[in-house]
Formats: structure tokens, C-alpha cells, sequence
């Protein structure tokens, strides 16, 4: 079936590349340091208490996230245009799996992660403060963050660089002290007996979804690479470089929260930054701590609410139903569909549900990183003679370590957590269905 036709009223200049190799890392390691690694912790302690088996579940998901990258990049540098999945899925499979995976994004890739990112940071504010209702705040950290990037890209430029150094000199001054604070409790980072069986358990592939969604974001700058000065060189390394540095980072920090506080204060609990944060500095400075936290929680947000709309833009462009997406003003800001994501965020927001929506979140967002990852693989030999500026390291293992790995995850998921997964994957299918009525419609109007 023929992709949709592009109306003539949506084609515009291509856009001005602003954004430097720098900015592209930093988009990259904002969007991955959000809102996981200051929540995800207590959830885990509630299933796994070795501290081996915790840290492994850090790097294992690392790994993951780095193949991704890599594939990703080679993917942006192959085909370069803006719109992550919904392109790459697109071009690789159908038109029609390009619009599932660009409707999951809208609906869930980008105002999930937003959502989430805001309720965190109602709690934080709240705690740090004590003024406030975390409800309220979410919803007003969304609104002014909307509101400054539908400025320019100059402007969101600048602040994405400072709030993003902020929050590194943040987590640096977190893990630097942690070294010189005795151990509270009685853990060890050494192999022990039993870790192989909790490594292996349904427990830890449930545990890694939620380390997933703390690495998501690995692939945030293949989403504007044609916003990006020769993405054929800055859209890989950004990712490979973003990546990279949040491994090392998570898995630090996460030993430090581990070996500084008390396990039982920080099991099912949000604000674990906070809580560790106070054993650390102490009340005031792990107040202040949390202030700072606050501010990359809002340095998140803006990196999603930026490239978010980037990709329900790529669709206006593409799908007549939808062109209303594609306008932008005079400096490129795609307005229409920054709206549109504000509208979904907010609708998120009224659920206050931290755990189901992440849960919600990832069964989707799995499969269709799984379908891009794969189609690295898929494209090597339906289009063996495509130019490829960059090529995966090590090819094949990326591809198959990514898919062997959110495969494993996917399935323990949907075994556990089966209204949720079901409700990701149904969300997926409605992007399938109204694909095929928007192409039914415009083949009777034809």
C-alpha cells in the first residue's frame, strides 16, 4: 500500500542544522538522566536485595542502551530526517509500522517520560520546600517549560547546556562524597552465591524494565538529526558519547545511594535522591541536594518536550489527516504539535499512577526500539547498497545483544504485569488501525 501523499500546503525549507556535537550530547544525557535514577531504586529493592544482583541490573541495562546506540546511529547517519522510529520503521518495513511506532512515540514515548518526570518533581519540590501541592506542581512545570520552547532553538539551546551541567555537577558532588561517608548497612558489590539465579529470575527482568526506562533517552538525538550539523558524524557520536557517560554515572551513583543509606528506608519509596541525599550532606544539604534535582527534572522535561514534538511533526509532514502537525513558525518550532503533546502530558497527569504508567510506558516503547534495532539487520540485506556513513561496531553483536535482551524483558513483562503490557500493546495496534482508516478514507476520496 502506497504511503500517504505529502500535500504541497506542509513542504518547507529544510530546517536550519543549529545544533552542535556539544548540544547533541548534552540533548542525550538530559533525556537519559531524568527522572529513573532519582526514583527507580526502591522499587527495585523490593524484589532484589543483592547488592551485586543491583548494580548487574545498572549494567546489564547499560549495555543494552549502548547497542542501542550504536544501532541508532547507524540507522540516523543511513537515513537522516527527523522523526526517530516513525522514520526508520518507515523506511525499513511498512508506512504503516513507521506511523505505529510515530503514534507511540506522541501518545507515549515523549508525554509518558514528561508526565513522569513532572510527578516526580510535585514530589521533590514538595519535600525539599514543604510548600505545594505535587499535583499542582507537575502541572505547572510542564506548562512554563512548554511555554519557553515555543521560543527559539538558540534559547532552548542555551538552556539544555547549563541545566544539564548543573545536574552533572550535581550527581559528580553525590558520588564524590559518598566515597567519605562510612557504610550504613551491611552490602557487598562482590559476586555471591545466588546472585546467578536472582540474575536469571523474572524478578530482575521486571526490575530492568524500570532500568530501561531510566535509560531512555539513548537514542534522543537520532530524533532531530536533521537539526544537527553533519549528523552523519555528530548523530553516532552523541549517542555513543551520551551514553557511554550515563553508564558510568548510573552505576556509581547507584553504589553510593546503596552503601551510604539504609535499604529499608529507601524501599517503594519516589524521592531515593532525597532520602540518600540527606544521609550524605545531611538534612539542609541534602535539601539543597534535592533543589538541584528539581531543576534536572526540569532539564528532562524540556529535552522531551523539545524533541517530542519533532516527531509528530515528521508525520504532519508526511500524513494528510494529520498536516495540521507539520506547520512551524519563523524560527522552525513545530507549535501545533508542541500543543498536542501538552495536551496528552496533562492527561497523563490526572492518573498520578507513577508505577502503572511506567509500566504502561515501556511494553510499547520495547517493541518498537526492538522493531528499529532489528531493522539494522533487516536493512543489511533488503538494501545492501544504501550509503552508510557510519556502521555498527562489532556487527552483529549490537543488534542481536539489544534484541535478546528487551526480547527477555517483554515477555516477563507481559507474564507479570499483563493488563499493563496489554494496554501498551493495544496503543501500538491503534496507531496500526488508524493508519489504515486514514488510507481507506483518502482512497475514497480519491
Amino acid at each position: 500500500m502506497a504511503t500517504l501523499p505529502q500535500p504541497a500546503s506542509v513542504k518547507s525549507a529544510p530546517p536550519r542544522r543549529t545544533i552542535g556535537f556539544v548540544t547533541a550530547c548534552s540533548i542525550v544525557i538530559a533525556n537519559i538522566i531524568g527522572t529513573g535514577i532519582f526514583t527507580s531504586l526502591g522499587f527495585q529493592l523490593n524484589d532484589i536485595g543483592s547488592g551485586f544482583a543491583l548494580l548487574m541490573l545498572w549494567v546489564i541495562g547499560g549495555i543494552a542502551a549502548l547497542c542501542g546506540a550504536l544501532c541508532y546511529g547507524e540507522l540516523a547517519a543511513a537515513l537522516p530526517r527527523s522523526g526517530g522510529e516513525y522514520h526508520f520503521l518507515s523506511k525499513i518495513y511498512h508506512p504503516a509500522v513507521g506511523f505505529m511506532g510515530g503514534f507511540v512515540s506522541a501518545t507515549v514515548g515523549f508525554a509518558a517520560p514528561v508526565a513522569l518526570a513532572a510527578m516526580a518533581f510535585g514530589h521533590y519540590f514538595n519535600g525539599v520546600f514543604s510548600v505545594g501541592s505535587p499535583v499542582v506542581l507537575s502541572y505547572v512545570v510542564v506548562w512554563i517549560v512548554t511555554i519557553f520552547h515555543l521560543r527559539n532553538l538558540q534559547v532552548g539551546s542555551a538552556f539544555q547546556n547549563v541545566s544539564t551541567l548543573v545536574k552533572l555537577l550535581l550527581i559528580g558532588a553525590l558520588i564524590g562524597a559518598g566515597f567519605f561517608i562510612p557504610s550504613k548497612q551491611p552490602i557487598s558489590f562482590s559476586p555471591a552465591p545466588g546472585d546467578k539465579a536472582a540474575i536469571l529470575s523474572g524478578a530482575f527482568a521486571v526490575a530492568l524494565v524500570y532500568v530501561m526506562y531510566s535509560y531512555s533517552g539513548w537514542n534522543a538525538s537520532a530524533y532531530i538529526s536533521s537539526e544537527i550539523k553533519r549528523p552523519e558524524k555528530n548523530v553516532p557520536r552523541s549517542l555513543l558519547a551520551g551514553t557511554s557517560t550515563v553508564i558510568v554515572i548510573y552505576v556509581l551513583l547507584n553504589a553510593i545511594f546503596l552503601a551510604t543509606t539504609p535499604a529499608e528506608e529507601l524501599k517503594g519509596q519516589l524521592e531515593v535522591a532525597l532520602v540518600a541525599g540527606k544521609h550524605i550532606f545531611g538534612e539542609n544539604g541534602g535539601r539543597f541536594a534535592g533543589a538541584i534535582i528539581c531543576l534536572g527534572l526540569v532539564a528532562a522535561i524540556s529535552s522531551m518536550t523539545w524533541i517530542g514534538p519533532r516527531v509528530t511533526m515528521s508525520m504532519g509532514e508526511d500524513h494528510w489527516l494529520l498536516r495540521w502537525l507539520g506547520g512551524k513558525n519563523e524560527h522552525g518550532i513545530p507549535i501545533n504539535a508542541i500543543l498536542l503533546q501538552l495536551l496528552f502530558v496533562n492527561l497523563l497527569l490526572l492518573t498520578q499512577r507513577f508505577e502503572d504508567v511506567v509500566r504502561y510506558t515501556q511494553f510499547s516503547l520495547l517493541l518498537c526500539s526492538f522493531l528499529a534495532v532489528l531493522g539494522v539487520i533487516v536493512l543489511r540485506f533488503t538494501n545492501p547498497e544504501l550509503e552508510r556513513p557510519y556502521r555498527v561496531w562489532l556487527y552483529p553483536i549490537p543488534p542481536v545483544v539489544f534484541s535478546v535482551i528487551t526480547i527477555w524483558m517483554m515477555f516477563y513483562l507481559l507474564r507479570v504485569h499483563t493488563a499493563e503490557s496489554v494496554a501498551g500493546l493495544a496503543t501500538a495496534l491503534l496507531g496500526l488501525l488508524l493508519y489504515f482508516c486514514a488510507q481507506k478514507r483518502h482512497d475514497r476520496s480519491r
